[in-house]
């Protein structure tokens, strides 16, 4: 029997309650799978930095939470982290994580030795998160003591020992690199709790524990999947690479950052959050030195501006650090040594320095994953941004050179064929011990505007095939500026519609909260009198009999046996029949599902009355005589015929409708490009369009949507179409409450709007595809029927479809639309 049974419909209802992204919901469902035997098992998750480790964690401790488990232990491997994760956990804090429905009591180093706590650790009903680092846990030595591991007045022993004894500790090692088999002392302190599951999340696995990862997202995936920001390699064309220039160059990008930043914050009404520089540096010299550097006049001048962290630093710059994501820090640059690769979690990174280090190393996963977060939470189609940049100042050659060595720190091992070198490239360094060459054949390169673009080969997102995205840039210092500018200018603007563009009236169909309508008439004659053909006869009851004999044994002694004889009718209280009816009729009404009004009265006498029939007594028989057990069980058995017509009305739901306009307003994205542009980027938008609603239209496929706006705006029998993005306003409500974002709506010259969908045919055959189309089918059906919004029409276009059409008037007569 399984100790924690996988529970898919908990892990779904988790997704969609705490907001999770789709790779913390897979990973969630893989480790819930992996641990339901409690047997101990050791499991990994190599999650992106970036991607929300934090929220797996959260969702985590919620699903084991509701399935019974009272005890879990996060385990960080520094006090820098050990905070960050006490705040997820701390209502009102600003990293913490909502929308759990278990509130754990948080113990800590500060807190475990109090009355409260102690009382709740021999609690079966209290949810005990424990948050401890490793150095907390370790085994003492001759010369250190550890709390933990000594006698607690409250605890009732030692801490640790309690953690030893309890029957459900799930261990969540964060950054569970760091607790490798060969690190012993570490290892031990987790291993020796002998936990039911041992959950490690990491962006970094360490080689050994290659057999424990189940589950793999990695930094290509989520820089495609649009979950983090896109890196970019700025260099200069003139070669200079001299420290000051490098972060003078830094200083002037975040500068114009920050422009961009604080409009798009004022436009949308949002929190205003500032770029920080990062420079991570590898000696306490180095950092003091480049610290001095920033602190000049013609870079960062201004009190606390510059913050220097490295392992000497005192607590106020530990507090500044932890605050440099408030509108209020004055923060603007950070300088490091090496001190905050892991663990330190903030989403205003947006230039990067590596000092005395080529592009190809500072880009490890770790340094540039302090700069991947989005500020906003979500890519917003602005550059200045959607990208982190990463100062390098190698040339343009060089960094052509080592481009398969870049691309080699964000593809993955065995990910696709390789690409081929540029002419004149350096070979591609071998990769460590064990892992295979990325596999980067579908890398594609586009050169626009002095930025050469990696474009990743084609994704599945939420189920669906879309064109590949940005992995990675090299751009000059030149072009990088200009984009900034570019950035700013139109982020002051809005992206709305065109001159003399209608405003849409889209009709959506909502399910309703109403009360169940449910009328005994609901009852069929046929139902009531097919349950009581069940009734045509009596239910004997019968006397048990036992005789009781009594013998000698062979020893002469007297022995009472007890035998079974013949049994006997028992007596039956009888009744009329036209009781029985009385009886059946107010059962039916005590089940209080219908209100007690004429019209449900007489159904249920008239069901009664089919019951009765069915088991053979008609109306003129009202003398005849049943007994008080055919009558009872007759009682029950309506009972549930009528429960079984309530439930079955119960599945059907109510709609209501209501008009909602679009498009709505938003800032104007900046990296766009024109409809006719050869290289197509998801994350780009296009332009120069002569019937879109809106001037810049963004497309997830190049074969299907793209194809199919060349087709709209090409048409004399289309007047206006309309890119629907989601989220968004407008959407088909399904059956299991989910919702279906169609592509787009068209409106052609009779007047007809048309709702479309584009799918690449090797999608367009599932059944999850399938039922949209048939539930956006019937919402057309309903929405014209109704008569009050128009007529609108759906039409699915599959790939080969749209291929073959020329023209919108051959896709109509293609795709046969309903």
């Amino acid at each position: 029997m399984s100790w924690v049974p996988f529970n898919c419909a908990l892990v779904e209802e988790i997704k969609a309650r705490m907001n999770l992204r789709e790779p913390n919901a897979d990973a969630l469902a893989a480790v819930a799978k992996e641990i339901e035997e409690g047997n101990g098992r050791e499991v990994v998750c190599d999650l992106a930095t970036g991607v929300g480790k934090t929220y797996l964690a959260a969702a985590l401790v919620e699903y084991i939470a509701v399935q019974g488990v009272r005890n879990v232990l996060i385990v960080t491997p520094g006090t820098t982290i050990q905070s960050k994760t006490v705040g997820n956990f701390t209502p009102g804090h600003p990293k913490f994580v909502p929308h759990a429905e278990h509130q754990p009591l948080l113990i800590t180093s500060v807190n475990y030795s109090r009355g409260q706590v102690g009382d709740a650790l021999h609690s079966n009903d209290v949810l005990k998160l424990f948050v401890f680092n490793v150095q907390q846990l370790i085994r003492p030595t001759a010369n250190t003591s550890r709390k933990l591991r000594q006698d607690d007045e409250f605890v009732g022993g030692p801490l640790y020992e309690h953690l030893r004894s309890v029957n459900d500790l799930v261990v969540i090692a964060d950054e569970h690199h760091v607790y490798r088999t060969n690190a012993k002392a570490f290892a031990s302190a987790i291993r020796d709790l002998s936990p039911r599951a041992l959950v490690g999340l990491t962006a970094t696995p360490d080689e050994a524990d290659g057999d424990k990862v189940i589950f793999t997202y990695s930094l290509a995936e989520a820089i495609a999947d649009g979950l983090v920001k896109i890196p970019v390699i700025v260099y200069r064309e003139d070669g200079i690479k001299d420290i000051e220039t490098q972060l003078a160059d830094a200083c002037h990008l975040r500068d114009r950052k920050e422009a961009v930043w604080r409009t798009w914050a004022e436009t949308n009404n949002l929190t205003q959050i500032a770029p920080v520089l990062f420079v991570v540096c590898q000696e306490i010299r180095d950092a003091e030195k480049v610290a001095t550097i920033l602190r000049g006049d013609s870079y960062l001048p201004g009190e606390g501006r510059v913050l220097v962290i490295t392992s000497q630093s005192d607590d106020d710059a530990l507090k500044d650090l932890a605050d440099v994501e408030s509108p209020d820090s004055p923060v603007r640059a950070v300088v490091s040594v090496d001190k905050l690769k892991e663990g330190w979690d903030v989403k205003n990174i947006g230039v990067i320095v590596g000092y005395r280090a080529l592009a190809s190393q500072t880009l490890t996963e770790q340094v540039l994953g302090r700069g991947l977060r989005l500020p906003f939470g979500k890519r917003v189609g602005v550059p200045a941004i959607d990208q982190v940049d990463l100062v390098a100042h190698d040339s343009y050659r060089k960094l052509l050179a080592q481009k398969d060595a870049l691309l080699q720190r964000v593809v993955p091992p065995e990910s696709g064929p390789k690409l081929a070198p540029t002419p004149g490239s350096v070979p591609t360094p071998p990769v460590s011990s064990g892992a295979s060459p990325p596999d980067l054949s579908g890398v594609q390169e586009a050169e626009t505007q002095g930025i050469l673009h990696l474009i990743g080969p084609e994704r599945v997102i939420n189920g669906e095939r879309v064109d590949g995205s940005d992995v990675l840039q090299i751009a000059s210092f030149e072009a990088t500026t200009a984009q900034h500018q570019h950035d700013h200018h139109a982020v002051t603007k809005i992206l709305d519609r065109v001159d003399g563009a209608p405003l849409i009236k889209f009709p959506r169909r909502e399910r309703e909260v109403l009360p169940i309508q449910f009328s005994l008439s609901y009852v069929q004659n046929s139902a009531a009198r097919a349950e009581g053909a069940a009734f045509q006869t009596e239910f004997p009851v019968y006397l048990k009999r036992q005789a009781l004999l009594v013998e000698r044994d062979v020893a002469g002694q007297t022995v009472v046996r007890a035998q079974q004889v013949e049994e006997e009718d028992a007596v039956q209280q009888y009744m009329p029949v036209w009781d029985v009816r009385r009886n059946i009729e107010n059962r039916i009404l005590d089940l209080g599902l219908v209100e007690a009004s004429f019209p449900e009265l007489n159904a249920a006498e008239r069901i009664a009355k089919q019951f009765l029939l069915g088991a053979g007594v008609a109306d003129e028989d009202d003398e005849a005589l049943w007994s008080e057990r055919r009558t009872h069980q007759a009682v029950s058995a309506i009972a549930k015929l009528v429960e079984a017509a309530y439930n079955a009305r119960r599945l059907n739901p109510h709609w209501g409708w209501r008009t909602v306009e679009v498009p709505v307003r938003r800032p104007m994205p900046s990296d766009t490009g024109s409809k006719w542009d050869e290289t197509f980027s998801k994350d780009r938008w296009y332009g120069g369009w002569g019937k879109s609603i809106q001037p810049a239209v963004n497309f997830d496929a190049k074969s299907t949507e793209f194809k199919l706006a060349h087709l709209f705006d090409g048409s004399k029998s289309v007047v206006w179409w309309l890119r629907l993005y989601e989220p968004g306003d407008a959407y088909i409500e399904l059956e299991n409450g989910k919702r279906y974002y169609p592509d787009f709506v068209v409106l052609d010259t009779e007047g007809v709007y048309w709702v479309i969908e584009g799918k690449a045919d090797r999608d367009a055959g599932r059944d999850d595809v399938l039922n949209k189309k048939r539930i956006a089918e019937e919402w057309a059906q309903f929405a014209r029927d109704r008569g009050e919004f128009g007529v609108w029409r759906y039409m699915f276009a599959g790939e080969s479809n749209i291929k073959k059409a020329g023209s919108w008037e051959e896709l109509l007569a293609l795709t046969k639309p309903e």
